[in-house]
């Protein structure tokens, strides 16, 4: 800490001192500080110390840093083994593919790449749970001259991983739409081809994901909701019963899709679904579309919700209560405003 001092005597001891004592085995230990006393002003000699040292050490040296549980010292890591070649395509594919971060993953998967892509790194990338490694495997098949792997990863479930895809497949003269229009007419359509679809199609795709608001899966009704919402397409009479599906997520999808229309809905049968036995993404849904019904509404909703039970609701209650009574004066505010705003007692002031 000291080689960041402001007093130039100590900063330069604590050097001296650091550059003494600083070997493999104790840069390990001291990483985490070092790395994090960089940040300071005056603080990049150290690093630069501890660079020197770990890139003249052994490989094996470097290995409690890449299974650090401190992010900052494995990204640190795994930065100085990229730029050092210690790690093989495989390994930097199976970093990508299995690390729960972003940073990592985008840049192992780039190295791997870098790296050369041999069948076992492209297959460790491909077979990723993370898009980051999917996405690079898929764009990679443009290059290796293996596009109909792609068609495998058109109903992937991450939107980048199904654009990167159809790209490939375009650029080798295919066009994705017609497997997807062919994939939504089998009973068997997973939701990724579902909104895949809407992601490339148009307009006149709009039957086929109607047709998919009564499959049995879940995850393909929701993702026919959201793409029939990406198109543009959507149907208030058409959606409405579907706020009563019993999935949360084709719920959620359905009352995205409504938002934009929420005043052709009924105030009194939405305020019904708020009911505290009704289940928890049912109540959730009728907030916001009553939220989007305007600010009288949005005042009638929230001031019995002051004392529910839910902390979520009883939390968006409260910030619309105060929105509404800092827009509205007291002097313009309506009879019914003004009093619903007295029943809310002190979050209304």
């Amino acid at each position: 800490m000291r080689c960041a001092d402001w007093a130039d005597p100590v900063r330069t001891r604590a050097r001296e001192l650091l550059a003494e004592i600083l070997d493999a085995g104790t840069a390990v230990t001291l990483a985490p500080m070092i790395l994090r006393v960089a940040d300071r002003d005056r603080g990049d000699h150290a690093l630069g110390l501890l660079d020197g040292v770990l890139r003249r050490a052994p490989r094996e040296r470097l290995a409690p840093l890449l299974v650090s549980g401190d992010r900052t010292v494995r990204r640190y890591a795994y930065r100085m083994a990229v730029e050092e070649g210690t790690l093989s395509p495989v390994e930097l594919a199976r970093v990508a593919a299995e690390d729960d971060d972003a940073v990592l993953q985008g840049r192992c998967a780039e190295a791997a790449l870098a790296a050369g892509l041999g069948a076992e790194t492209l297959d460790v990338l491909l077979g990723g749970r993370n898009p980051q490694a999917r996405s690079a495997g898929v764009t990679a098949l443009r290059r290796l001259g293996h596009p109909e792997r792609a068609v495998d990863f058109l109903a992937d479930r991450s939107a980048l991983v199904r654009a990167c895809a159809r790209y490939v497949l375009r650029q080798h003269g295919t066009d994705p739409q017609p497997w997807y229009r062919a994939r939504c007419a089998d009973p068997a359509v997973e939701p990724g081809a579902a909104i895949g679809l809407a992601e490339c199609g148009d307009r006149a795709d709009a039957p086929l994901l109607w047709a998919l608001l009564e499959h049995p899966t879940p995850g393909v009704r929701a993702r026919a909701v959201a793409g029939l919402r990406a198109l543009d397409v959507t149907d208030v009479r058409r959606l409405r019963p579907l706020l009563d599906d019993p999935a949360p997520g084709v719920v959620g999808e359905v009352t995205l899709a409504l938002l934009p229309s929420a005043r052709e809905l009924p105030e009194e049968w939405l305020l019904s679904r708020l009911d505290a036995g009704r289940p928890r993404w049912e109540r959730v849904s009728a907030w916001r579309l009553l939220d989007a019904h305007g600010d009288v509404v949005r005042l009638r909703t929230a001031v019995p919700l002051l004392s529910d039970a839910d902390v979520r609701l009883r939390t968006w209650a409260e910030h619309a209560v105060r929105r509404v009574a800092h827009r509205e004066p007291r002097a313009s505010r309506s009879p019914e405003v003004a009093a619903l705003l007295d029943r809310a007692g002190a979050v209304g002031r």
